[in-house]
């Protein structure tokens, strides 16, 4: 599907990291961009920034979803394309041991609940209201449209503490092929990109020595991902009309470690 002015797409987690860099390179191609996020201020100034449409958004409910839907296409009309970036973990080991006092403490129910809701469902959320209007529209090169979800490297090796991420990550990897062929029959493509380490926000804490030594982890290149890698990862699968049903390693061949 060719990339300009005519394409409209919305990006759930626009307003930073993976997300931010993906509004950014559609919008260099010329596309229409909707940025849903749940943070008001990073929004809008990535919307004004990008000359984006900002839509404030909690995935976990219906009508906010619903809600921003409704904004994005009043203004950019019909999407074609939904790349989902939205989401979060913790990091909560299964059951453990207080090494001073010995009192054993288990994951609570709800904070791994919470973590599939985010993920998953608020992914698949999205993905049911796209593909409801894509549905509308005439197809255009073959697709009447193309969904993008994000995956981790942590729902294939997801290491300790991952529990409840590695989970929700690895239900949005086996839903992938099955969504695209519930879709099919309408010309959907539907794929997902799994990243492995990459230097986005949620690395702003980490050290420039931790940053150094996670990317020496990477067979090659020896480093971590950049977000730019993946917005072109995402274009190229909006372009590529025979991708479909899959999920794209994007990790520079890391496997990753028990911790």
């Amino acid at each position: 599907m060719k990339i300009d002015s005519s394409l409209s797409a919305i990006v759930t987690g626009g307003a930073s990291g993976l997300g931010l860099a993906t509004v950014q390179a559609l919008r260099t191609a010329g596309a229409k961009v909707a940025i849903f996020d749940l943070n008001e201020e990073a929004g809008l100034k990535a919307a004004e920034e990008t000359g984006s449409v900002f839509c404030q958004v909690d995935v976990l409910s219906d009508e906010s979803v619903d809600a921003a839907f409704a904004k994005a296409r009043e203004v950019n009309g019909q999407e074609r394309v939904l790349v989902t970036c939205a989401g979060g973990g913790n990091a909560i080991p299964t059951a453990r041991r207080d090494k001073k006092t010995g009192e054993i403490n288990f994951f609570p129910s709800d904070k791994f609940e919470f973590v599939l809701k985010l993920n998953t469902v608020g992914t698949f959320r999205c993905i049911t209201r796209a593909a409801a209007g894509m549905m509308s529209l005439e197809p255009l090169e073959g697709d009447r449209g193309v969904i993008i979800n994000t995956a981790s490297a942590a729902a294939t090796e997801g290491q300790m503490g991952q529990a409840a991420y590695s989970a929700a990550k690895a239900a949005i990897n086996g839903m992938t092929l099955t969504i695209a062929r519930d879709l099919s029959r309408e010309a959907i493509r539907v794929n997902t990109i799994q990243p492995g380490i990459f230097d986005t926000p949620a690395m702003a804490r980490a050290t420039p020595q931790m940053k150094e030594a996670l990317g020496a982890m990477v067979p090659h290149p020896p480093r971590l991902g950049v977000s730019e890698e993946y917005a072109s990862m995402a274009l190229e699968v909006v372009r590529n009309g025979y991708i479909n049903g899959t999920t794209i390693r994007l990790d520079g061949g890391i496997r990753m470690q028990p911790r």
